[in-house]
């Protein structure tokens, strides 16, 4: 009878200290499966190696979705199906003042995509865009915001000193700039090395991320994609947190250091549609890992830049300090 005492009195003990240990780790569960999400795109090919890692590793608990539209994405995190999630920038300034801050920003992960597309020699800065047409896709879209500013700092007013068309998407931009039918384009990557791999004689007459950092300060980048998460999920998981995190960075890193390979992943999980286009195109797409912390100050500098041209571009009003996820 002592005996069979002790061994109940055991297993209690040690039913107690694994439920102690769990409580303790800080997550609420170690092993729920995280759903994540990228738009097609530039904004989600930094995630590709731990797309291509979580089929075969066990101790990865991510389910990856690429999206196609900003807005069938944008429904989805404010619904919460995914507790992670790779899109604009400012459309997370967006969603977090739509939803009284149900979601933090996490980390920059691409920089500036948009470079100005010449065939010719004429265009070499922005002055130099004076009395000329230049094609943008989408009136009212970041791009159009980030011109209007650059034009502006630069001395050239939108309204008066150039003609902008908007009458073209990405796409047919890009096939008409390379057909030269259009001289002058802004365009983001992959549009950018697909038109260039269609006509030789293009070239990028302006890197709009150094335009950017002429006005805005070096310390200030150009940020135009983000990894935002759903605040309650990252508070009551910070272990799985970092390990995101710390993977995702490891990720970030493989792609710029490993461009053919990633091409063939970025296409194979159905990011872009080309692999050779991907390969191509990330040396150019400035995929970087810019932790909460570091991304203050240029989604800060960017957000003001929007709120100043259109307030709803951002949400109506900037986030505050609560919009940033810091570990």
């Amino acid at each position: 009878m002592k005996n069979k005492r002790f061994i109940v009195f055991f297993l209690i003990l040690a039913l107690g200290i694994v439920t102690v240990s769990g409580c303790q780790s800080g997550d609420k569960s170690s092993d729920i499966t995280v759903k994540v999400a990228a738009l097609n795109g530039p904004t989600g090919m930094g995630m590709v190696k731990m797309m291509e890692d979580a089929k075969d590793d066990s101790t990865y608990n991510y389910e990856f979705t690429t999206v196609g539209a900003p807005d069938e994405l944008s429904g989805k995190i404010i619904s919460g199906e995914f507790q992670i999630a790779a899109l604009p920038t400012n459309m997370a300034s967006v969603i977090y003042n739509k939803t009284d801050g149900q979601i933090q920003l996490v980390a920059i992960n691409t920089l500036g995509v948009l470079y100005i597309l010449e065939d010719g020699e004429d265009i070499q800065e922005i002055a130099d865009l004076k009395d000329k047409k230049i094609n943008v896709s989408g009136k009212g879209a970041t791009p159009d915001y980030i011109l209007q500013y650059l034009l502006k700092e630069n001395g050239l007013d939108a309204e008066k000193d150039v003609e902008i068309d908007f009458s073209m998407q990405h796409a047919d931009l890009a096939a008409a700039v390379a057909e030269g039918d259009v001289s002058i384009a802004l365009l983001p990557e992959p549009h950018v090395t697909s038109a260039l791999m269609k006509n030789e004689n293009l070239r990028i007459a302006l890197d709009v991320t150094k335009e950017w950092e002429k006005v805005a300060g070096d310390e200030n980048p150009l940020p135009m994609g983000c990894i935002v998460v759903q605040k309650d999920f990252a508070k009551d998981n910070p272990k799985i947190m970092k390990d995101f995190l710390d993977r995702y960075e490891e990720s970030v890193n493989w792609v710029n250091e490993n461009h053919e390979e990633a091409g063939q992943l970025i296409e194979k999980h159905g990011i872009l549609p080309n692999g050779k286009l991907a390969e191509k195109a990330i040396p150019k797409a400035n995929i970087v890992f810019l932790d909460g912390e570091k991304s203050k100050s240029p989604m800060n500098a960017f957000l003001e830049v929007l709120y100043e041209l259109n307030p709803a571009s951002v949400g109506g009003k900037l986030p505050d300090e609560a919009f940033y996820y810091t570990k």
